[in-house]
């Protein structure tokens, strides 16, 4: 099987501006690499759960995704990277898990692109990448937050001690904080969900208030821009 001898530039998801290939190479090989990671891992929730939305639609364009950098890689000479992410990925065993999952890999999505469009100087391959970005930050991301908000709101348990959840949520402020400034990575996001015990009544209270939090986050910090 093919590889990449690339591989650990690719995953880390970060220009390394001490490395001897060329950025424009680097930019477009992490980004349509970690496009194939999102399309392959919702090929496979969708092969174990069936077609279940959001991940229909999501997974429909990330082919466009890679789609759009393929055509640019072809334009500036860059070989394309081996997809080989399929065998790579594990999936949870619940919907629930998958759309939490995808609110972590959305998230870090947009925060490579800050890093890829940082280090960009033709103006075809930045307005690309901008799309791309905008794509997971109005279009993905809402979907997936929705879809955790949704399921945990309808089971909320009311004798959940509020002074519990609050204290709950002043623990994770801070992990809110760098997400939002792209400080943080897909393993540290998931944290926040393992440490909520989500399998418990509690623990979906607490999920649900940790997305509605994330959601008035992002809702700021698109009225900033």
């Amino acid at each position: 099987m093919e590889t990449n001898i690339d591989e650990q530039l690719l995953t880390s998801a970060r220009v390394d501006i001490n490395s001897q290939i060329p950025i424009t190479t680097q930019i477009l090989r992490i980004a349509v690499y970690d496009e194939y990671k999102a399309y392959e891992t919702y090929t496979k929730i969708i092969e174990k759960f069936g077609l279940v939305q959001p991940f229909v639609n999501i997974k429909e364009a990330e082919a466009i995704h890679y789609g759009a950098l393929i055509k640019l890689m072809e334009k500036y000479a860059v070989e394309v990277p081996v997809n080989d992410w399929y065998e790579k990925i594990e999936i949870p065993n619940t919907i629930i898990e998958c759309c939490e999952m995808g609110v972590a890999a959305e998230i870090n999505n947009i925060a490579m692109y800050n890093n890829l469009l940082s280090h960009v100087t033709q103006d075809d391959i930045k307005n690309v990448l901008y799309q791309l970005q905008a794509a997971s930050f109005n279009n993905h991301l809402p979907a997936f937050r929705n879809a955790v908000l949704m399921h945990y709101t309808s089971n909320t348990n009311a004798n959940v001690n509020q002074e519990n959840m609050m204290e709950k949520l002043g623990e994770y402020q801070v992990l809110l904080d760098e997400i939002m400034s792209g400080n943080i990575d897909e393993n540290s996001i998931t944290k926040i969900f393992s440490k909520l015990n989500l399998s418990m009544t509690s623990g979906a209270v607490f999920g649900g208030a940790i997305i509605a939090l994330m959601n008035n986050y992002i809702s700021k910090n698109q009225n900033e821009e």
